[in-house]
């Protein structure tokens, strides 16, 4: 077939079908490679950062992660969600990282009857009045990414994709390669920690945990996209 005549593909739009995406991505598409990048940003900062603890850590986690992802993406079946595969690699990432820092987590219960009166004050009053409430969410929003911080890490993914992200049980389970079982036990569990110190208010922080800010969204894709030029260029090693 004369190279002219051949069917020009639409651009890439935030209609583009995911399995479209990920075989044009396949056939060096940045403009593919990037709208994956940006469907999925936050679940993956998300993940990376409920285990690192760190945005800063998370954010080169995430773009070694995609690094790792464009070099292997010829090997993902489409019989499994696109998202979970994502998070499985970039868990692993996260999780090599961590056990080379040697980092060590600190129990919940250490931190439970530390909350300053500030805080104590803003849990126990109206949500809903003017003009406090918006202060109120905020140190909400503070004391939950806190506490989430302090839980064990086996705890603190499963709880990050079930509650935050609302990922199923089975795509968390193939995500971090547990069985199903224990992503609803730790998750129960996990719930059970934050409840002891957050009781109702547990709810009214979870959408506003950790957010993913647009700047943040482009800087991980500019240099996502910018190493993998580079390397595209320098050719194999």
């Amino acid at each position: 077939m004369n190279p002219s005549s051949r069917p020009t593909l639409a651009p890439v739009s935030k209609d583009t079908p995911e399995p479209e995406l990920v075989l044009r991505a396949i056939g060096g598409d940045d403009a593919a490679f990037e709208a994956i990048m940006r469907r999925h940003n936050r679940l993956l900062f998300r993940t990376a950062r409920s285990i690192l603890k760190s945005e800063v850590e998370a954010e080169d986690a995430l773009q070694e992660a995609y690094l790792k992802a464009w070099r292997v993406l010829g090997s993902f079946r489409f019989d499994a969600r696109l998202s979970t595969w994502l998070v499985r690699i970039v868990a692993n990432e996260a999780l090599g990282r961590l056990r080379r820092s040697g980092a060590q987590v600190i129990p919940l219960d250490m931190a439970v009857n530390s909350l300053e009166p500030e805080v104590q004050a803003a849990l126990t009053g109206d949500p809903v009045q003017e003009p406090e409430h918006i202060a109120v969410r905020a140190q909400l929003r503070k004391l939950m990414e806190a506490r989430i911080d302090l839980l064990p890490e086996a705890f603190r993914t499963v709880f990050m994709l079930r509650a935050v992200e609302e990922m199923s049980v089975d795509e968390v389970a193939q995500a971090l390669g547990i069985p199903e079982a224990t992503v609803r036990t730790r998750f129960f569990r996990a719930r059970s920690l934050l409840r002891e110190s957050l009781a109702s208010d547990i709810d009214v922080a979870l959408g506003d945990a950790f957010a993913f800010d647009g700047a943040r969204c482009d800087r991980i894709v500019a240099a996502v996209l910018t190493r993998r030029r580079a390397a595209a260029q320098a050719g194999p090693d």
